[in-house]
């Protein structure tokens, strides 16, 4: 294998984070859009950007297990915040988190990669 080869393998295994976040934006994007917060519709919401999500990773072919979680939240004032510690080989294993929103709520989604 010459250096370009070699270079091409890798970016077909990598965790790309700039792939993974388009992907988690058109999700949500499909999903919410611009409709307005509702507690009642909010399940719905985050299976349907979870599974999407893992469904395009999928499409990726790439040599990894996928970890997504979404959080949903009403915009009324109220603090949130998350942190997340991962001990995994930095080369090959790669996280994306992803802050949305619109007027009257905010979804945070991430995804974890880790390579088989």
């Amino acid at each position: 294998m010459d250096g370009k080869e070699c270079a091409d393998l890798a970016e077909e295994t990598q965790f790309v984070v700039d792939d993974v976040s388009k992907i988690i934006k058109e999700a949500i994007e499909i999903a919410i859009g611009g409709a307005a917060y509702q507690h009642n519709k909010v399940n719905q919401w985050t299976s349907t950007v979870v599974e999407s999500c893992l469904g395009a990773l999928t499409k990726l072919q790439k040599p990894y297990k996928y970890i997504v979680t979404c959080t949903i939240m009403q915009k009324n004032g109220a603090g949130l915040h998350t942190a997340s510690s991962c001990f995994w080989d930095n080369n090959t294993d790669g996280s994306c988190t992803v802050r949305w929103e619109n007027k009257t709520m905010y979804c945070i989604v991430s995804v974890f990669g880790l390579a088989l």
